[in-house]
């Protein structure tokens, strides 16, 4: 997400202490909201999720250029009960050293079908390939617009379908009446026929291609002393457009804090489901949870 001041932050969430004791109620689907936490130092900011097919075990990238892996146990009702982390990595450059400040804003992840891993960056905004996520990574040619995108606010989303077309949008369009670009990444070809348009303030966040072959999207919105509130949807995608637009959960302002990642299975009753991390921006009053809804088929 764009850098906010410290003191605004603390400001911001200070206040929804003080605010009244009435929590609002989660949408129809809420499954359950499972904390994480860790004594690891590059723990935080998680931008993105990748859960498993049976959601027994996770991929979890942060902001700051680091990854873990994970084990997920899940009681009868199919709800986090606990999450077993390895310890983070740092993500590496073209070579052995990882990637340098400045250059290691790693925001969205997708995984293709080959177990590869594609990461896109809002700092320089640009995507790598990680054959392995351990070793070295490969620069995939870049859009001629990239390097114009909006400063700290570029390639936030990332999805790939079954085909291997990868699919990259930034947080931010550049104008409240201008649709965000989706930049298609296709036998190493770009294009732009995509847009996804703008409504009420929200943001895409991140992005992912279920196991339905639709494309659901995150969105956040952020309302300054009240919090976040988060919009999910789902669409088909054309050749030339998207198909229509169904939202599919929309929480209220403070319910769910800062959630950034996405990750859509089905779990072992055949439902839908949605996995989504929030980012803490490194903040100790800040959480990084998982949040899961179960969506309709």
């Amino acid at each position: 997400m764009s850098r906010r001041s410290f003191s605004a932050l603390v400001a911001a969430f200070a206040a929804l202490g003080l605010q009244g004791s009435a929590a609002p109620q989660p949408p129809a689907g809420f499954v359950a909201a499972f904390d994480l936490q860790s004594d690891d130092p590059l723990f935080g900011g998680l931008s993105a999720i990748e859960m498993s097919d049976d959601g027994g075990a996770l991929t979890l990238l942060s902001d700051q250029g680091s990854y873990t892996t994970g084990t997920v146990a899940r009681n009868s009702a199919a709800q986090i009960t606990d999450v077993s982390l390895a310890p983070f990595a740092r993500l590496k450059a073209l070579g052995d050293a990882p990637l340098s400040p400045g250059r290691n804003d790693s925001e969205g992840m997708a995984i293709g079908a080959d177990g590869a891993s594609y990461i896109s960056f809002e700092g320089v905004a640009r995507l790598l390939r990680y054959k392995r996520l351990d070793g070295p990574a490969e620069n995939l040619e870049g859009h001629p617009d990239f390097p114009s995108l909006q400063a700290n606010s570029a390639l936030e989303a990332l999805a790939i379908d079954s085909d291997g077309t990868l699919y990259t949008m930034p947080e931010r369009s550049g104008a409240v009446d201008r649709p965000f670009p989706i930049y298609r990444l296709r036998a190493g070809v770009w294009d732009t026929a995509l847009s996804l348009p703008r409504t009420d303030g929200f943001m895409p966040v991140a992005a992912d291609f279920g196991p339905d072959a639709r494309l659901y999207i995150l969105l956040r919105q952020f309302h300054g002393l009240m919090g976040f509130s988060s919009k999910l949807i789902r669409t088909t995608v054309g050749e030339d457009a998207l198909g229509p637009i169904e939202v599919l959960v929309e929480s209220a302002v403070g319910l769910h804090d800062n959630l950034e990642g996405l990750s859509v299975w089905r779990d072992g009753a055949g439902h839908l489901r949605a996995s989504m991390v929030a980012d803490n921006n490194f903040l100790p009053f800040l959480s990084s949870g998982i949040v899961e809804y179960t969506l309709p088929d």
